[in-house]
């Protein structure tokens, strides 16, 4: 599939076969690996030449939304792909690939009648489109809030000793809870467990000599637990804070490990089941986008091409997709065949002055309408 089309339009004189015929064997014999293919755009509404001058100027500024969306929802398809490692199906328009969608293009005459003004067209098309994003916003901000949770049950479930969850590392054994005696759990950074070894019985009053007991270690720290009495739990913290020792509480129940559990797997299912959710209205919507986006293409040629050519509409339309070091041969058959006479505005005052140099994309550099179409 390529990845990157001009759309065209070159100026007619005669009859648009000779013109299509001409192309053809111009690009067969100097750029035989260049495709092309006609783009059949119908009989759209003119309208006054201030309409189209008006429209024009929203034309470009209304390709980079739209082509934005498109990609945006490509790129969310691309991480929802890569995080659960699937590859990706090919992007389609009602299951037909977007690449040959644009080279068979057809108006699509039910959803933007053709004897409808072209600004409405456009509106139709930027509204649509506008939808879209903000549904596709909703959408990711739900599914980012559900891996928000689930990222930070997996730090508690995977993280350093500061953050994790400390119910599977610690006994029921391990734990002393009387009506006079408490068990905390303290959090030693590994470079200071002599220091704790050597201070804990002393950070206050009552506690229990040669109580503490290491349980497990990581990277960063050590997991210890001691036993004092209640009534000074409340000093031994502030005195361990003071000397950079962390004491964590911890429900030390079967009954809210289980809840844990049941949440843990609440929060999977419920992420999976919005990933998949989210990937099916993304391949929806890069359809719906896609479509539209073509449609404006369309309107673009047209609107451009009278406004270049002048009235009545009379001009050629096609697509090409030519590789990087044949660009230049192909600009060279294209700009033969398009420096005509009827070429209405070209480099002309009324151009300079109206500001005609602003129809957008490429279309100003050259004797004919051209811009690029990117789909990746």
């Amino acid at each position: 599939m390529a990845s990157r089309y001009w759309a065209v339009s070159l100026p007619v004189q005669n009859s648009a076969s000779s013109v299509w015929n001409n192309l053809q064997e111009q690009i067969s014999k100097h750029s035989f690996d260049t495709p092309l293919y006609r783009f059949n755009i119908p009989n759209l509404r003119v309208g006054t030449l201030d309409s189209l001058l008006s429209l024009s100027d929203d034309l470009v500024r209304s390709n980079s939304f739209i082509e934005g969306v498109a990609q945006k929802i490509r790129r969310q398809i691309e991480e929802l792909q890569r995080v659960s490692g699937v590859e990706s199906n090919a992007l389609t328009v009602d299951g037909v690939p977007v690449d040959s969608y644009l080279t068979r293009f057809v108006w699509d005459e039910a959803k933007y009648p053709t004897m409808s003004p072209l600004k409405e067209i456009v509106d139709s098309i930027h509204t649509q489109v506008a939808k879209i994003e903000d549904d596709l916003k909703v959408r990711v901000a739900e599914y980012n809030n559900v891996r928000s949770q689930l990222n930070a049950i997996n730090r508690k479930q995977s993280g350093s000793l500061a953050v994790r969850d400390l119910s599977n590392l610690v006994k029921p054994e391990d734990i002393i809870v009387s009506e006079n005696l408490v068990t905390l759990l303290a959090i030693v950074p590994k470079y200071s467990q002599k220091d704790w070894l050597a201070s804990y019985e002393t950070l206050t009053s009552y506690v229990v000599p040669r109580s503490s007991k290491k349980l497990y270690e990581d990277n960063e720290y050590a997991l210890y637990t001691v036993t004092l009495f209640h009534r000074v739990a409340d000093n031994f913290r502030t005195s361990s804070r003071d000397k950079g020792f962390q004491i964590r509480d911890i429900e030390h129940s079967s009954e809210a490990q289980e809840n844990r559990k049941q949440e843990l797997e609440r929060i999977v299912q419920d992420q999976e089941s919005l990933r998949s959710s989210l990937l099916q209205w993304c391949y929806t919507s890069y359809g719906e986008v896609f479509s539209s986006w073509m449609h404006f293409c369309a309107v673009r040629v047209f609107a451009e091409s009278i406004l270049r050519y002048g009235l009545p509409p009379s001009f050629l339309a096609c697509v090409l997709s030519p590789s990087l070091k044949g660009e230049k041969k192909v600009r060279s058959i294209l700009d033969g065949l398009g420096d005509s006479s009827n070429s209405t505005y070209w480099k002309s005052e009324d151009e300079v002055v109206g500001g005609m140099m602003g129809l957008g994309g490429d279309a100003d550099t050259h004797p004919y309408v051209s811009f690029t179409i990117n789909l990746v």
